[in-house]
């Protein structure tokens, strides 16, 4: 990692905050691992709000042969919010991508629903989860379609309904939701400012009425005026709406603020949970990854 200086001379390390000495990516992955505690399922249970609505139990999974999470297990209760933070290559990313069908999985359940009516969807394709199982899954950056106006953007985030009137009417929803949008509805994908193509993937994904979203670094790209304008939004969201949101969000402080649950990966496993509120106390999560 570079090292960054303020107007001050004072050293960046980690993601935010001055700290005597660069922290490289290797040192934090260390440093986390030290941390690191049993974290059982009744600690993950007893975060949840009611029943778990995502259930994940005993996770393996990567990419071609490569394994990245190990036996990993998750929580989140419906219209609950869940924030995964860690250093790079800690398998954050790799968690949503397993959840929606990106990657393989080589063992372990992914559940859906409430109660006792938790539906198997692990072996379920990707178009599956979005259709049949109602997971949606917001990309990182620069997945819209540049050529494309805002409105034939919308009715792409429909392609899996039955008729494209049904996808043209949800847009028409979308659009009374975020006038911001629908005064853009005829503009080219490209001219959009970065928070509003933000909004475009995150409306996208609402077009097919999702239950879960599954968002990757929402922040990302964006000026602090739109960060806070996101997070609004997904607020909104889990709040007014009832959505469950997994999130992956490199800017801990703001994402564990949002978050009902924070989980800090490490390896491809799980080592502190909590809170969302709790960690944000937590000295050495504070240490690591909040600058302070």
């Amino acid at each position: 990692m570079a090292e960054e200086k303020d107007a001050k001379g004072s050293t960046r390390g980690y993601h935010m905050g001055d700290v005597d000495t660069v922290i490289s990516v290797d040192e934090v992955t260390r440093q986390v691992a030290e941390i690191a505690s049993d974290v059982t399922i009744e600690q993950l249970d007893r975060l949840v709000d009611g029943d778990a609505y995502l259930t994940i139990e005993d996770l393996c999974a990567g990419y071609g042969k490569m394994e990245i999470l190990h036996n990993l297990s998750l929580r989140v209760g419906k219209g609950q919010s869940l924030c995964l933070i860690g250093p790079n290559g800690a398998g954050k990313s790799t968690v949503l991508h397993a959840i929606f069908g990106f990657n393989n999985i080589f063992s372990g359940s992914i559940r859906l629903g409430d109660g006792a009516n938790k539906t198997d969807i692990t072996k379920l394709s990707a178009n599956q989860k979005l259709s049949q199982a109602g997971v949606a899954y917001i990309l990182q950056d620069k997945s819209v379609f540049p050529g494309m106006t805002v409105e034939e953007n919308l009715w792409m985030g429909g392609y899996l309904k039955d008729k494209p009137a049904e996808a043209k009417k949800a847009a028409e929803e979308v659009f009374d939701k975020y006038p911001r949008l629908a005064a853009r509805r005829k503009h080219q994908a490209k001219v959009l400012s970065g928070g509003e193509r933000r909004l475009l993937e995150i409306s996208r994904a609402l077009v097919m009425q999702p239950n879960i979203l599954l968002v990757d670094e929402p922040s990302i790209g964006l000026e602090p005026r739109f960060i806070d304008m996101v997070f609004e939004i997904l607020d909104d969201l889990q709040h007014k709406e009832g959505k469950t949101i997994v999130m992956v969000e490199q800017n801990a402080k703001k994402g564990l603020e949002f978050a009902d649950i924070g989980y800090v990966l490490v390896s491809g496993q799980i080592a502190v949970a909590g809170k969302g509120d709790d960690l944000l106390k937590d000295p050495d999560v504070g240490r690591l990854f909040l600058g302070g």
